[in-house]
């Protein structure tokens, strides 16, 4: 008993129990593999999802273009149907290649959507990188405070919702997601680098590209990413570089994924966005005097 009231004492000594109190070597292993733990535990949660339903869910846009928009991905049909799936029928469809691939797979929906959970499970990493810029420490409550700012950006109805259907919104919001946290990882990095040329700004701006290729509503969403290029580099001087660098790294990013598939809206139709802003495209036609 009176052990009892020693250990007692000397608690009340020290004060209450913190998150910070862990060993320091605990805290190390724990900051060590904190990435790891994060990845694997979204991925057990995403993927908990179809299998506790034993299925996906088949939307009215599934039946309408989903599958036929990742035929398409594989085999261009501008020239065999009519307006087959209404206006979705000129989308980027490479989006849509793996749902197409699933359904003629033969797998059951549950597996399918293990699938769909598993590359959507893609935009993790970025959001961990984003919750590190915003909570720099290296200490196991700012380990628990990423981890929760992870979870909370998945807790909404309409991101949960993506993990029962074909729909593939997050998986197009994948590229931006990387974007901006390449964006953030630079000027965080700013002091360390004065003089340097940040490559996170280079791929900031190819992943930004990749996301407009891949929905052009993702475009006004990129013009912000400039005024974080702005606050990389030392002096206006190599602020203007990065953010050059960063506006010709969108181009090349935008080119490599949408490059084909506008190449064959503009064999096609005469507009490498066909048929939004057709009329854009009017004037160059009749300057190359081809009516498509």
């Amino acid at each position: 008993m009176r052990g009892h009231f020693i250990f007692v004492g000397a608690l009340r000594q020290q004060g209450p129990l913190h998150v910070n109190d862990l060993p320091q070597r605990g805290t190390e292993r724990l900051i060590a593999w904190e990435l790891g733990l994060v990845l694997v535990t979204a991925w057990l949660a995403f993927i908990s999802i179809p299998i506790a339903l034993g299925e996906i869910g088949i939307s009215w846009d599934a039946l309408n273009h989903h599958i036929y928009l990742g035929w398409t991905a594989e085999h261009q049909r501008f020239d065999q149907d009519l307006f087959a799936a209404s206006g979705q029928t000129f989308q980027y469809p490479y989006l849509y290649w793996p749902v197409y691939k699933l359904s003629q797979s033969g797998m059951s929906g549950m597996w399918a959507g293990v699938a769909l959970a598993t590359l959507n499970w893609l935009v993790v990493p970025p959001i961990w990188m984003i919750a590190r810029v915003c909570m720099p420490g290296r200490d196991a409550f700012a380990v628990v405070m990423r981890a929760a700012a992870v979870a909370l950006a998945f807790m909404t109805g309409v991101v949960l919702s993506m993990f029962d259907s074909t729909s593939n919104d997050l998986f197009a919001a994948i590229p931006f997601a990387w974007a901006l946290a390449f964006a953030m990882n630079a000027f965080r990095d700013a002091d360390n680098t004065r003089n340097a040329l940040h490559m996170s700004v280079i791929y900031s701006g190819i992943f930004a590209g990749v996301s407009v290729a891949f929905k052009l509503s993702n475009g006004p969403l990129a013009l912000l990413l400039p005024g974080l290029w702005m606050m990389t580099g030392c002096g206006v001087r190599r602020k203007a570089i990065n953010f050059l660098m960063g506006c010709l790294a969108v181009i090349v990013g935008f080119l490599l994924a949408y490059g084909y598939w506008g190449w064959q809206l503009w064999s096609h139709f005469g507009s490498p966005i066909y048929p939004l802003y057709d009329y854009w495209f009017q004037p160059l036609r009749d300057w190359l005097g081809w009516k498509p």
